[in-house]
């Protein structure tokens, strides 16, 4: 396999995959015993915990200790940075209590005061300190929410996250058409690259205006970046799921996979190293399509 090509998926616990009983082997049954094996499998992985809650700092010493010295994790950024809306009762303690119990509504990023999000960006930033200092952290992965336009607001909000995250990393994945629709494709393109953030490859279904167009390009020497969402239109926008892995509930073909093997030496040209991120999800069909495509690029 092309030396600078790591292959993975995102997050190693999702429930549905621990229940198939596939994946892991049953003596496999604490966390520390499946990120143990998991690593064994796959060279790198997408934290996606960490868009849900903010992680600390010493699960991160954790996950750092428990993997290979050349394991490489990828953490998606929090929610309330990416556009999404946020529960109160997900925020550190500190943060819920200086918000008082009055505040029970879903919260987006300028709902709270100035202070609070300064503290909820530094704890995010000393949350992956530990990845950094063992030199296991990728890309810190921003998926905006898909009512991020490209407009005045989230351009403005995209610079606002590079700026908070100095230091880092930063890949973009946008989740709109208009970030690649006609003529935006070319100045999107070159904005990312200006601001150094990591062009995020999107394999998705099209058709939807919450989904963008596949665009094969890198705008980070150091990184490339292919997620796969699986291509399934009837679950895509379903309502009533019962998880999130139910609407990537997809299992890509050793035919669909060769086909995207030149684009992604291709992406190998172009940046020092690619990651592709399985996000298909439901039970194990991201390590199955990722053991199919590192057999690909052997």
């Amino acid at each position: 396999m092309t030396s600078n090509i790591l292959v993975g998926s995102a997050s190693w616990t999702d429930k549905t995959l621990i229940a198939c009983g596939r994946f892991y082997p049953p003596a496999c049954s604490t966390a520390e015993q499946r990120l143990r094996f998991y690593a064994q499998q796959f060279p790198l992985v997408e934290v996606d915990s960490s868009y849900y809650a903010l992680p600390t700092a010493q699960v991160a010493r954790l996950w750092a200790e428990r993997t290979p010295r050349d394991f490489t994790f990828n953490a998606k950024a929090f929610r309330l940075f990416t556009g999404h809306p946020t529960l109160p009762t997900v925020l550190p303690r500190d943060v819920q209590k200086a918000l008082g119990p009055e505040v029970r509504r879903t919260l987006y990023h300028d709902d709270l005061p100035a202070e609070l999000r300064d503290e909820l960006w530094r704890a995010f930033r000393e949350a992956l300190a530990p990845l950094v200092a063992a030199g296991k952290l990728g890309a810190v992965h921003f998926q905006f929410a898909p009512w991020v336009l490209r407009d005045r607001a989230g351009i403005a909000h995209v610079e606002h996250c590079v700026e908070r995250m100095q230091g880092f990393l930063l890949a973009a994945e946008f989740r709109h058409a208009t970030w690649f629709h006609g003529e935006h494709l070319e100045r999107t393109i070159a904005w990312e690259r200006a601001l150094g953030l990591v062009h995020t490859v999107v394999d998705s279904p099209q058709g939807f205006t919450n989904c963008v167009r596949c665009v094969w390009d890198a705008t980070n020497p150091r990184l490339a970046i292919v997620r796969l969402h699986g291509r399934n239109k009837e679950t895509w926008n379903k309502k009533g799921l019962a998880a999130s892995s139910a609407r990537f509930d997809y299992q890509y073909s050793p035919d669909e996979l060769a086909a995207m093997v030149p684009e992604i030496r291709h992406l190998g040209t172009l940046a020092d190293h690619v990651h592709v991120i399985f996000n298909t999800n439901h039970e194990d069909q991201g390590q199955v399509g990722a053991r199919i495509l590192q057999q690909l690029l052997r």
